[in-house]
């Protein structure tokens, strides 16, 4: 009787290379992208900016220092948060919105 053969390592090796290769590139490698256009978004806000808080808080910058932000959100009231709690998305849509309202402001 001979024994029966394994498969072979190489398969295996192959295998486990290939599901990582997908995981890079479809979870690992898009994540890091979104995440340095964040950074970026974040160390290029200034003064005087319109931004929307992760929770949903709509203000003007008023003053920013090293890590936070103090945000006008209405006559007298101002609130300091984390830079890190802007929301890079909702900003942007309100920019673009800002940006439409304008367009027909100006063709009127």
């Amino acid at each position: 009787m001979s024994m029966p053969e394994g498969t072979n390592p190489m398969v295996n090796v192959f295998f486990l290379t290939s599901i990582f290769i997908v995981m890079y590139f479809f979870m690992i490698r898009p994540q890091s992208q979104r995440a340095k256009k964040q950074r970026n978004f974040i160390n290029d806000i200034e003064k005087g900016d319109k931004v929307v808080m992760n929770s949903g808080i709509h203000g003007k910058i008023v003053n920013i220092d090293e890590g936070t932000i103090l945000l006008e959100v209405d006559a007298n009231t101002k609130i300091r948060f984390d830079k890190a709690a802007i929301s890079m998305e909702s900003t942007n849509v309100l920019k673009a919105s800002d940006n439409k309202d304008t367009k027909k402001l100006e063709t009127k």
